[in-house]
C-alpha cells in the first residue's frame, strides 16, 4: 500500500516537472538578464534572491530594477509594481476553480508561485483533465526555483562584465520594446499602446517624480478599457 502511494507521489511530481520544463528553459536566460541588470543597478546578490523570492514576477521585476536605477522612491516602486502585479489576482481566480475543499495553507502555497506562464499550462492542462493538484504546484514551484537561481546566478554574471558590454545597458530597453511589439496583436492594441506613450509624455512634464508612471498606466489602461467597449458595442450594432 505504502509503495502504491509513493509510486503515485512520484508520479504527479514528475508530471509537474515534465509540464514545467519548458517554461523553465525560457526563464533562466530571462533571469539572468535581470540578475545582470539588477548587479549593474546597484543590487547585491541576496537583495536579487530577496526579490525574486518575495515579488517573483519578471516584468515588474525588471520595472523595479529600471526605478531603482532612476532613484525612484520606495512608495512609487511598490506602487507600480502592485498594480503591474494585479493581474495575478484575475489569474489566482481563474484556477481556484479547480481546487474545490483545498486548504488555504495549499491554495497560499499554490497562489504564491502563479505566473503568466505557469497559469497558461496549468489551465490548459486542467480544462483538459487528468491533471493533479500536486503537479500544478511542483510545476509552480520548479519554474520558481528556476527563476530564483538564475537571477542571482545573473548578478554574479554581471560582476564579470564591464558596465554598457555586449548592450547590457540597452537590455531592458530592448525587452519591453520586445513585449510591446508581441503585444500588437489588433488595432485597439495599438491605440492603447500610442495613448500609453501620450499619457507618459503629458504626466511627466506635469507630475514630479516617478509619479506618472502610476497616472499614465491608470489612464491608458481606462481609455483602453473604453474603447474595447466601445468598438464591441460599435461591431455588435452592426449585426
Amino acid at each position: 500500500m505504502t509503495e502504491s502511494v509513493d509510486t503515485g507521489t512520484k508520479g504527479v511530481v514528475l508530471a509537474g516537472l515534465a509540464a514545467a520544463w519548458p517554461i523553465c528553459l525560457g526563464y533562466f536566460p530571462i533571469g539572468l538578464s535581470l540578475g545582470v541588470l539588477a548587479q549593474k543597478g546597484g543590487l547585491a546578490p541576496w537583495q536579487m534572491a530577496a526579490m525574486s523570492l518575495l515579488v517573483f514576477a519578471g516584468g515588474s521585476q525588471f520595472i523595479a530594477v529600471a526605478m531603482l536605477g532612476t532613484g525612484a522612491s520606495a512608495l512609487a516602486i511598490v506602487s507600480t509594481v502592485f498594480m503591474v502585479n494585479l493581474r495575478h489576482l484575475l489569474m489566482s481566480s481563474a484556477l481556484a476553480v479547480h481546487f474545490p475543499g483545498a486548504s488555504r495553507r495549499f491554495l497560499a502555497l499554490f497562489a504564491y508561485g502563479i505566473t503568466d506562464e505557469s497559469f497558461a499550462v496549468n489551465l490548459t492542462r486542467f480544462n483538459g483533465g487528468e491533471w493533479d493538484r500536486s503537479s500544478a504546484l511542483t510545476l509552480n514551484h520548479a519554474a520558481n526555483a528556476t527563476w530564483v537561481v538564475s537571477s542571482v546566478i545573473g548578478v554574479y554574471l554581471g560582476q564579470l562584465l564591464p558596465p554598457g558590454a555586449a548592450g547590457v545597458d540597452y537590455a531592458l530597453t530592448g525587452m519591453f520594446i520586445c513585449l510591446l511589439v508581441f503585444q500588437l496583436r489588433s488595432p485597439i492594441f495599438t491605440a492603447t499602446a500610442l495613448i500609453a506613450a501620450a499619457c507618459s509624455l503629458l504626466t511627466y512634464l506635469w507630475l514630479p517624480g516617478n509619479a506618472y508612471v502610476i497616472v499614465a498606466s491608470c489612464l491608458s489602461a481606462t481609455a483602453g478599457l473604453i474603447l474595447k467597449r466601445f468598438m464591441k458595442k460599435r461591431g455588435g450594432s452592426h449585426e
